[in-house]
Order: C-alpha cells, then structure tokens, then sequence
C-alpha cells in the first residue's frame, strides 16, 4: 500500500504564502509600533474618560497594551498556520484566505481614499505618511496573494482514489 504522493508547492502558490506572511508581519510591526506610543494612548484614554484617575489609566493602557500584544502576535500565527495549510493544497485555507484578504484590500483601500479625499481629516482621523505608506503596502501584498493563490487551481484539486480490494469487501 502506498503512501500519499508528495508533489512540490507550485512556485505561485509558494509566493502567495510568503506574501501572506510577509504582510501579516508588516501589519503586526505596525500595530506593535502604535502600541508602544504610550503618550498618544494616554492622551486617548484621557480624551474619552476624563474623570478616570492617572492609576485607572495607566492600567488601562497597560491592559490595552498586554491585549493588543497577544492579539497581534494570535493573527501573525494564525495568517502563517492558513498560507502554510494553503500551500499544502488545502481549497479551505484558500477561501478562509480570499475572505480575510478580500477584508483587507477593502479596508485598506477605504483608508487610502479616506486619506486622499481629506475624509480622513475632516473627521479627526490622523493617518501618519508611514501609515499610509504600509496601507499601500500591505493592500498590494494582500490583492496580489489572492491572485496568486488562484491562478494554480489544479494545485487545489485533490483525486480521492479508491482501492479496488476495498470496493469488493
């Protein structure tokens, strides 16, 4: 009896799991380096609970932090474990994929029009030139792992063979 066949990750379908990976370590930086701007979650904190005590804020914030931190590094692990079962040729990690990319692009083209019209601006929304740069970014990388993913569809498309002994039992 034999085992099943391993067959090489085609090199498109090798990219696209780079790609996701190398833009949810993009984004995960990002959200890392918001984190650690402690002031501007302060100042945030103070905006939208003014009678809270410093104690009560800086606990916030330093919960805040601790959450964000293991939500962060949760999506990187979550992102690398989907493009890796992706690329062993597994169709449901392609679509969970697709979804969470489709999600992406579209955010992240609402944030660079909301930033190019002065939406952005108008309603207290400040995007920092280095956040709009890794937008960009990381909406390219995104669009261009789901094309990627789909244009070796055959990859995806698993025979199911069936013994012939088995079929007589």
């Amino acid at each position: 009896m034999a085992g099943p066949v391993s067959t090489p990750v085609p090199r498109l379908i090798n990219v696209s799991r780079w790609l996701w990976i190398a833009s949810a370590g993009i984004g995960m930086v990002r959200f890392v380096a918001q984190l650690f701007d402690r002031e501007t979650l302060i100042a945030e904190a103070r905006r939208q609970n003014p009678l809270l005590g410093q104690d009560q804020i800086d606990a916030g914030v330093n919960g805040g932090i601790l959450f964000g931190l293991l939500l962060a590094v949760a999506m990187l692990v979550a992102y690398t474990r989907l493009a890796n079962t992706m690329a062993r040729g597994r169709n449901w990690a392609r679509v969970v994929l697709t979804v969470l990319g489709a999600a992406s692009v579209a955010f992240g083209l609402f944030r660079l029009v909301a930033f190019g019209s002065g939406v952005a601006a108008s309603v207290g929304v400040e995007m920092r030139p280095v956040d709009v740069g890794v937008t960009f970014v990381t909406t390219v990388m995104d669009t261009t792992a789901i094309v990627l993913m789909y244009r070796v569809s055959a990859h995806f498309r698993t025979r199911v063979t069936v013994d012939s002994d088995f079929l007589r039992t």
